[in-house]
């Protein structure tokens, strides 16, 4: 149990106000609609959808006009755009505002996937200073009074470090907020976050909020970096992975905050992760319209859900083959519901952390930090369906 000092913390991006500073990370092939509805049943933020490319969106590609989709209960849209021509991001966000598909717009520049960097994007796109800031810039203008933010790494290396700089300039073009996932690409996804350099970056930003991202695991870990940051919010990414309840649980850690209750960590037990499994399922068949398209894919979630419980391989692996509801019933069905939650085996990181590796760039893309000819018609090829941050 523990306990917090009163404050009252709250965030404002543009003319969105939330009650909590949390904001639901952007994942490829993890926060569709369907999961995004899942955690707002469990607790408050923004929660915003999986990277869409920009070019996709211009040419209006059925999977990519499936996806800026938002359900009716979604009531602030969120969407996240990667894009790598600034003529071409601002054709997108000029799109979904003038279509009113989206109440807020994030812009991606974290990617550490080397088909992306490879080609100059996601965490790579930050080292060339004029490109960031006319892709930024073009996007806020064409936005008007949508919240326009960014979401970025602390660089491509340690070497070569770009969030200070990227910070300054998106300030500058007049975005509602900043994120730092607190590794570079050459992190990848391993090790300890660099909450020291959220420190920095929120010190060198006066005018708008800063978030941090990077190891949040639970309610305290999100205070706990507010406090030693000073960042005005935080973002989750794979700390919700299977537990989706993770938002009730920085929900209750800011009232506990707020009031200088103590407070408790969720501990569900494996009756109740069964249940919100199948809700689960449940969201993405009605997303998919498909109970066989939503059994396959819940399957990467599966040992997400149960990691740390005691949940025998054979109905692991038979979970991973359902083609319906009622195959999902039959085999849930089987587990104890009363099997309580298992302390630290269900916690700390989850997904995959990779190992730190150096990151795929164009040949020469490190010699200047402005953008030549032969490298700017690399990028065109740098718009790909992939993401991360």
């Amino acid at each position: 149990m523990t306990t917090f000092a009163a404050t009252a913390p709250s965030l404002q991006i543009g003319p969105i106000a939330l009650d909590v500073p949390v904001v639901l990370a952007p994942m490829a092939g993890i926060t569709n609609t369907a999961f995004r509805r899942l955690c707002r049943e469990f607790g408050a933020g923004l929660y915003v959808s999986e990277m869409i490319t920009s070019r996709a969106l211009v040419e209006r590609t059925p999977t990519s006009m499936r996806l800026i989709q938002h359900h009716e209960s979604e009531t602030t849209r969120s969407i996240q755009l990667y894009g790598v021509d600034p003529k071409t991001v601002a054709e997108a966000v000029t799109m979904l505002v003038a279509e009113d598909r989206a109440d807020h717009i994030d812009l991606n520049f974290g990617c550490p996937v080397a088909k992306v960097t490879r080609k100059g994007g996601g965490a790579a796109l930050p080292w060339k200073r004029t490109l960031f800031r006319e892709i930024v810039e073009g996007a806020v203008g064409a936005a008007g009074a949508v919240p326009v933010t960014v979401k970025m790494r602390k660089g491509i290396d340690d070497d070569h470090l770009t969030y200070l700089e990227a910070g300054r300039a998106a300030e500058g073009a007049g975005v509602a907020s900043i994120a730092l996932h607190a590794r570079t690409a050459a992190d990848y996804y391993s090790g300890t976050a660099d909450w020291d350099a959220i420190a920095t970056l929120k010190q060198t930003i006066s005018s708008v909020p800063v978030l941090g991202n990077g190891d949040i695991w639970s309610g305290p870990d999100a205070i706990r970096m507010m406090e030693q940051t000073g960042c005005d919010g935080v973002v989750v990414g794979r700390g919700c992975l299977g537990r989706p309840w993770l938002f009730g649980d920085l929900v209750a850690a800011f009232r506990a905050k707020r009031t200088g209750e103590a407070y408790e960590t969720a501990q569900p037990p494996l009756g109740t992760v069964a249940t919100t499994l199948r809700r689960h399922a449940v969201l993405l068949a009605e997303f998919l319209d498909s109970e066989e398209w939503a059994c396959r894919d819940i399957r990467k979630h599966i040992a997400w859900y149960f990691k740390g419980y005691a949940v025998g391989s054979d109905i692991r692996s038979s979970l991973a083959m359902v083609t319906s509801l009622q195959e999902m019933d039959d085999l849930l069905g089987r587990l104890d519901p009363a099997q309580p939650y298992p302390g630290e085996g269900a916690e700390g990181p989850r997904g995959r952390a990779g190992s730190p590796k150096k990151p795929a760039l164009p040949d020469r893309w490190l010699e200047s930090t402005e953008l030549g000819a032969a490298h700017r018609a690399e990028l065109s090829e740098a718009e790909l369906s992939t993401s991360g941050g």
